[in-house]
């Protein structure tokens, strides 16, 4: 029997570290469950209703590659307590955080829209107009950011998570897949729809990936940890963290993917991604094969998984902009205290808010459109971070070692590849 540390039994001591770690928890969880937002969803209903089960294998391909580049997001944060755009600024100077930053904003401006067009889509499901979904949204989010405690904040995102995961996989249930078929093609990559000048497939590849690994998640987990105020002592649980999220992201978009191709893509059901009434398309398609709640069960997903990302991703674009200016940030501080963060929250909210209400704007097109961009402008990020999660003065003791680099610049280099892919595609089918 071991010793008792400092007069406390090693079942006291066992207690006392499971507790840290859970306190660890939420980065990780936080950026897995916002990455099946609207524009995610909407991504694996489409490759699920055009492609059947045929790309369950980019998702376990993808999750691989999420898990050590949040994993190395989660060091950066933990070993230096700074955001991505901060160290930037500090190690390459004003030109190089000023790309990064427009960059960064690019993309995350992209899934704001998105965000909105899935509020939109799903409460169209419910009669009520694009003009009033955003005007609820954007209001709901804003007040939770700038009046809600930091606790309160992330509890409140793994919950809707978490709700949000039940509903697809309840979903899935009900559509009846075919389970056989589903996990064959998970393990073994079917590539019959894979021809060089088939641009539509290696869009939806390009989508699937660009909606899992996002350039917005990346910077955030590291934000987030700074935040939280973790520190290299937390290693351990966050990496408990960054696995859970992982692992939950990609496991609700396989469910996500297999709801479609049984009830849609089995049956040959089609739909019209340019048509600005897609998702309730997709939604009311559902009813035949899965039943009522199948279909209200998709819509009421969808909308949390809006509003979870309408959370995230502006929050996520305000990190950015005051790291990289050195303005005060975090959702600890008061309004008063830090106006930069909490405006920027708010300007970046309301000018998304307003694009959706072009008419006849074709909602499934931006969600899906979004994640493309995303999966472009990601490996640009993805270099910053190799590079300084790679620096042993800044990293220390939690310097990247061969293992994380080789994965970490393998992923990059194949999201080049696959960029590449499509525009070769995309120019030898136009």
């Amino acid at each position: 029997m071991k010793a008792p540390v400092l007069g406390f039994t090693p079942r006291v001591v066992n207690r006392v570290r499971f507790a840290a770690i859970l306190g660890v928890l939420g980065p990780g969880l936080v950026s897995g469950f916002a990455d099946n937002d609207a524009g995610g969803i909407t991504t694996y209903s489409v490759a699920g209703v055009k492609y059947g089960y045929e790309l369950l294998w980019v998702l376990l391909a993808s999750q691989i590659v999420l898990f050590f580049t949040q994993e190395v997001g989660a060091r950066l944060g933990l070993a230096t307590g700074q955001g991505l755009t901060g160290l930037v600024r500090e190690r390459f100077g004003v030109r190089w955080v000023t790309f990064l930053t427009i960059t960064m904003l690019i993309a995350n401006v992209g899934s704001i829209v998105a965000e909105f067009a899935g509020t939109a889509a799903a409460l169209s499901l419910f009669n009520v107009a694009p003009a009033i979904s955003a005007a609820i949204a954007a209001t709901v989010v804003i007040l939770l950011i700038t009046r809600g405690s930091f606790g309160k904040v992330q509890y409140l995102f793994v919950a809707v998570g978490i709700g949000v995961s039940l509903a697809y996989f309840a979903s899935a249930l009900m559509a009846h897949p075919d389970w056989g078929n589903a996990f064959h093609s998970l393990l073994v990559p079917s590539l019959a729809h894979a021809g060089s000048t088939n641009g539509a497939y290696w869009l939806a590849v390009v989508a699937t990936v660009g909606t899992t690994i996002t350039p917005w998640g990346q910077a955030f987990i590291q934000s987030y940890c700074a935040d939280k105020r973790l520190g290299p002592e937390d290693l351990v649980g966050e990496r408990l963290d960054v696995g859970l999220g992982a692992l939950l992201t990609n496991l609700i978009a396989g469910f996500i993917v297999v709801a479609c191709a049984a009830a849609l893509f089995s049956h040959q059901v089609t739909i019209d991604t340019n048509n600005p009434n897609a998702v309730a398309k997709i939604a009311e398609a559902l009813r035949p094969f899965a039943g009522d709640a199948a279909q209200y069960l998709f819509a009421v997903g969808l909308l949390a998984a809006s509003f979870l990302g309408l959370g995230v991703v502006p929050l996520t674009s305000a990190y950015a902009a005051c790291e990289a200016f050195g303005w005060e940030t975090g959702v600890d501080w008061r309004f008063r205290d830090a106006p930069a963060f909490y405006g920027l929250i708010i300007f970046f909210i309301v000018i998304a808010a307003f694009f959706v209400l072009i008419p006849g704007l074709p909602l499934v097109q931006v969600m899906f459109m979004a994640q493309v961009v995303n999966a472009l402008l990601l490996p640009f990020v993805l270099v910053f971070v190799m590079v300084l999660a790679s620096d042993k003065k800044l990293m220390g003791p939690l310097v990247s070692g061969r293992f994380l680099q080789m994965v970490g610049w393998t992923g990059t280099a194949l999201l080049v590849v696959l960029s590449l892919t499509l525009a070769v595609s995309s120019f030898t089918t136009f």
